[in-house]
C-alpha cells in the first residue's frame, strides 16, 4: 500500500538538515573575537561537553536495558526503533548544543557592531538546532514508517506494525525526560548558587568573573535550554506525527473510514504537513530581520507568521487534492482540523507572552509587589501562573471539540462508534500536527535565547563595553518570552497528542477484550485516575527537591571559594570555576534518574494489573499534567522577565531592595520554568506512549490470568 508521497518526508528531512548544516557553518565562520572571550566560551564548550557525555552514558545503560526488555516482551524490531529514536533525539541535542557552545562569543562580538548583527548570529544558531530536530525526528519517524506501515499490504498489517513504530516515540520521549530533567537540575543548580550568593548576598552582578559558579551557569544554559529543550521539542514533535498516524491506522483496520482512498490518504497526510512545514520553517528564515532600535519580538514573530502562513496554503491544497479523489467522504473538513490547531497554538502563544513579557502588566505587578519584599514577590508570581492557565486550557478544549465537529464532518458515512470511539477522533490528532507543522522555526526562536543570554555572561565577564551587555540583555529579555512561548506550544500540543493516543489504547484493547470499557462507575478506573493525577505533583517534588538539594551544595561551595581565597572580590585570584561545575554535573547525573525511571515503570506495572485501570491514570495524568506544566513554566518566566524590568531601571532598579526581593522570586521561577515545568508535557507523552507500546504485553497479561 505504499504511497510516493510519503517519500515527501525524508526527502524534506534531507533538506532541512543540509540548510542545518550551512547555517551552522555560517555561524561558525563568524568572527569569535579576541582570546579572553574565546577562552571563557572553551570553558563553557568543555563544561557542556563533559556533562553532555556523561549523561549519554548513563542513558546508555537505561536505553539498552529497556530495549532488552522490548525484545524480549514486544519484538527485536520495536527494540531498534526504540534505539533508533533515542539517539537520533540525543544527536540533535548534541549538534545545537555544539553550534550553540559556539555562537555565543560570535554573538557577544557580533553586539560590539549592533542588535541586528547579534540578532542574526544567534537566531541562525538556534535554527539550526530547530532544522536539526525537525529533521532528524522526521527523517527517523518517516523511514520507519515507509518500511513497516506504508510499504504493507492490508490495513491490518499496518495497524499491528505500527506498534513497533512506537517503539521510535518512546525512545525520544525517555531521552527527552531525561534530557530536560538533567539539563534542567545542572542548570539551576548553578542559577541559584551564582544568583543567591553573587547578587544577593556579594552584590556583584550575575555574570561577574568573580563569582565562582558564572562558568557553570553558562554551561547549564546549553545542557539545559538548547540541549534539553531540543530533546523535549523533538519527543513533541514525534508524537503529534504519530499520534494521528496510529489512529488512521487504527481506524483503517476497524473499517471505519469506509473507503480504501481515505484511508491510505489518512495513513500518509501527518507526515506529509511535517514534511512540508520543515520548508516553510527555512522560508521563515528570511523573514527575520531588524534594524537597530527596532522592536525584537516583531522580527522574529514575523518569521513565525509568514512561516505558519504558508504551511496553511499548503495544507489545504493537500485536503483539496484528498476531497477531489475521496468518494463517500468530504476530506476538505479536516483542513478545519488543522486550524483549530494552528489557532490555538499561535493563541496560546500569545497569551504565554502576554503572562509572561515585561511589557504587560502581569509581570508589572509582580515588579510592584518586590517593593513590599520577597514573600509578596512569591505570592504574586504564583498567583499569575495560576491565573495563566485558564486561557490556554479553553482554548486547548475549544480545539479539540472544534476538531473533533470537523473530524466528523468529513466522515459523515463512515462515523462508526465502537467502545465508544468515533473516527472524529482524527481530526484532534491532525489538530497536534498542525499546531507543531513549523517545529523547526518555533525552537529556532527559542534557541537563540540561551545564545544571547551566554553572549551577555561572556561579555560581562571579559569587560566589553556596558553598550555590549545592554545589546545582549535586549537579546536576552525577549528570549526568555520566545522560550515560555515554545514551552506552551510543546505543553499545549502534548496535551492533544496525549488525547489521541489515548484513544489509540482504548481502541486496542476494545479490539482485544469485547468487554474493555472505561466507566466512571468502575471503582479501579476512579482509582486509576486518582493515582494518574498525583504523578505530576510527585514528579514535580522529585525534581524540584532535586534542584534543592544541588543548589544547596552550589551555594556552600560559593560561599566556601568567597571565605577561603584571598583576593577574589579584588580580582587578584581567579575563583575555582571547575569545582561548581562538578557540583552541577555530579548532582543532576545522580537526581534524574528516579523521576525518569518512574515514569517508565509505573504505567507498565498498572497496564499488567489491570488495562482498564491504566486508562483511568492516563486521563488524570494528562489533565494535572498539563495544567501544572502551564502553571509552573509561566509563573516561572513572569518571574525571571519581573528580575528584569526591575534591572531597567523600574522600582529602584539594580542593588534596590526590590531587585534583591525579585531575585529571589526569580530564584524560586528557575526550577519552575526550566526543571519541573518544561518536563511535564514530556511526562504526560512518555507515560501514554509507554502505554500504547506495551500494550501487547497487557494483553498477553490478561490473557494467561
Amino acid at each position: 500500500m505504499t504511497t510516493s508521497i510519503a517519500w515527501l518526508a525524508p526527502i524534506c528531512a534531507v533538506i532541512g538538515i543540509a540548510v542545518a548544516a550551512y547555517l551552522a557553518n555560517w555561524v561558525l565562520k563568524q568572527n569569535p573575537g579576541p582570546d579572553k572571550m574565546n577562552n571563557i566560551s572553551l570553558k563553557i564548550q568543555q563544561g557542556a561537553k563533559a556533562f553532555l557525555f556523561s549523561e549519554y552514558k548513563l542513558l546508555i545503560i537505561f536505553m539498552v536495558v529497556v530495549a532488552v526488555i522490548m525484545a524480549v516482551a514486544l519484538s527485536p524490531i520495536t527494540a531498534l526503533a526504540f534505539v533508533t529514536g533515542g539517539v537520533l533525539s540525543a544527536a540533535a541535542g548534541y549538534v545545537g548544543m555544539h553550534v550553540a557552545t559556539r555562537a555565543n562569543t560570535r554573538t557577544a562580538y557580533a553586539a560590539e557592531t549592533s542588535v541586528a548583527a547579534a540578532l542574526n548570529v544567534s537566531f541562525k544558531s538556534g535554527l539550526t538546532m530547530g532544522l536539526c530536530v525537525a529533521s532528524f525526528a522526521l527523517l527517523g519517524l518517516s523511514l520507519w514508517m515507509i518500511l513497516l506501515v506504508f510499504g504493507v499490504d492490508t490495513f491490518d498489517l499496518m495497524h499491528e506494525n505500527i506498534g513497533m513504530v512506537e517503539g521510535f516515540a518512546t525512545g525520544a520521549s525517555a531521552v527527552a525526560l531525561f534530557a530536560r530533567v538533567g539539563g534542567g537540575i545542572y542548570t539551576k543548580a548553578a542559577d541559584v548558587g551564582a544568583d543567591l550568593v553573587g547578587k544577593v548576598e556579594a552584590g556583584i552582578p550575575e555574570d561577574d568573573p568573580r563569582n565562582p559558579a558564572t562558568i557553570a551557569d553558562n554551561v547549564g544554559d546549553n545542557v539545559g535550554d538548547v540541549a534539553g529543550m531540543g530533546a523535549d521539542l523533538f519527543e513533541s514533535y514525534t508524537g503529534s506525527i504519530l499520534a494521528p498516524t496510529i489512529l488512521a491506522t487504527t481506524f483503517a483496520a476497524l473499517g471505519y473510514f469506509g473507503g480504501v482512498v481515505d484511508a491510505v490518504w489518512a495513513v500518509v497526510i501527518p507526515v506529509t504537513i511535517a514534511a512540508f512545514g520543515i520548508l516553510t520553517s527555512i522560508i521563515g528564515l528570511f523573514a527575520v530581520r531588524t534594524k537597530e532600535g527596532a522592536e525584537l519580538h516583531k522580527a522574529l514573530n514575523r518569521g513565525t507568521y509568514v512561516a505558519a502562513g504558508i504551511e496553511i496554503c499548503i495544507i489545504l491544497a493537500l485536503f483539496v487534492a484528498w476531497n477531489s479523489m475521496s468518494v463517500d467522504a468530504q476530506p476538505i473538513w479536516l483542513f478545519g482540523s488543522v486550524i483549530c490547531g494552528l489557532v490555538a497554538g499561535l493563541a496560546i502563544g500569545k497569551i504565554t507572552e502576554y503572562f509572561c513579557s515585561d511589557k504587560y502588566k502581569p509581570v508589572h505587578k509582580i515588579a510592584e509587589a518586590a517593593e513590599t519584599g520577597a514573600a509578596t514577590v512569591v505570592i504574586e508570581g504564583i498567583g499569575t501562573g495560576m491565573l495563566s492557565t485558564i486561557a490556554p486550557i479553553c482554548l486547548v478544549a475549544l480545539a479539540i471539540i472544534g476538531a473533533y465537529t470537523f473530524g466528523n464532518m468529513a466522515f459523515p458515512n463512515a462515523v462508526i462508534e465502537e467502545g465508544g470511539i468515533a473516527v472524529g477522533l482524527f481530526g484532534v490528532g491532525l489538530a497536534a500536527t498542525g499546531m507543531l507543522s513549523n517545529t523547526a522555526i518555533t525552537i529556532g526562536v527559542d534557541a537563540y535565547g540561551p545564545v544571547a543570554d551566554n553572549a551577555g555572561g561572556i561579555a560581562e565577564m571579559a569587560g566589553l563595553p556596558e553598550e555590549v551587555r545592554e545589546r545582549t540583555d535586549q537579546l536576552d529579555a525577549v528570549g526568555n518570552t520566545t522560550a515560555a512561548i515554545a514551552k506552551g506550544f510543546a505543553i499545549a500540543s502534548a496535551g492533544l497528542s496525549a488525547i489521541s493516543l489515548f484513544v489509540s489504547y482504548q481502541a486496542t484493547m476494545h479490539h482485544a477484550f469485547d468487554s474493555f470499557e472505561l466507566t466512571l462507575t468502575d471503582p479501579l478506573i476512579v482509582a486509576g485516575i486518582f493515582i494518574g493525577a498525583m504523578m505530576p505533583f510527585m514528579f514535580a517534588a522529585l525534581t524540584m527537591g532535586a534542584v534543592s538539594r544541588a543548589a544547596h551544595a552550589m551555594v556552600e561551595e560559593v560561599r566556601r571559594q568567597f571565605r577561603e581565597i584571598k583576593g577574589i572580590m579584588e580580582y587578584e585570584a581567579e575563583p575555582e570555576y571547575d569545582k561548581c561545575v562538578a557540583i552541577s554535573t555530579s548532582s543532576a547525573l545522580k537526581e534524574m534518574m528516579t523521576p525518569g525511571i518512574l515514569a517508565v515503570v509505573v504505567p507498565i506495572v498498572i497496564g499488567c494489573f489491570n488495562p482498564a485501570m491504566l486508562g483511568g491514570f492516563l486521563a488524570g495524568a494528562v489533565a494535572t499534567g498539563m495544567l501544572m506544566a502551564i502553571f509552573m513554566s509561566n509563573a516561572g518566566g513572569a518571574w525571571d522577565n519581573a528580575k528584569k524590568y526591575i534591572e531597567q531601571g523600574h522600582f529602584g532598579g539594580k542593588g534596590s531592595d526590590a531587585h534583591k526581593a525579585a531575585v529571589v522570586g526569580d530564584t524560586v521561577g528557575d526550577p519552575f520554568k526550566d526543571t519541573s515545568g518544561p518536563s511535564m508535557n514530556i511526562l504526560i507523552n512518555l507515560m501514554t506512549i509507554v502505554a500504547l507500546t506495551f500494550s501487547p504485553l497487557f494483553i498477553t497479561v490478561q490473557t494467561l490470568l
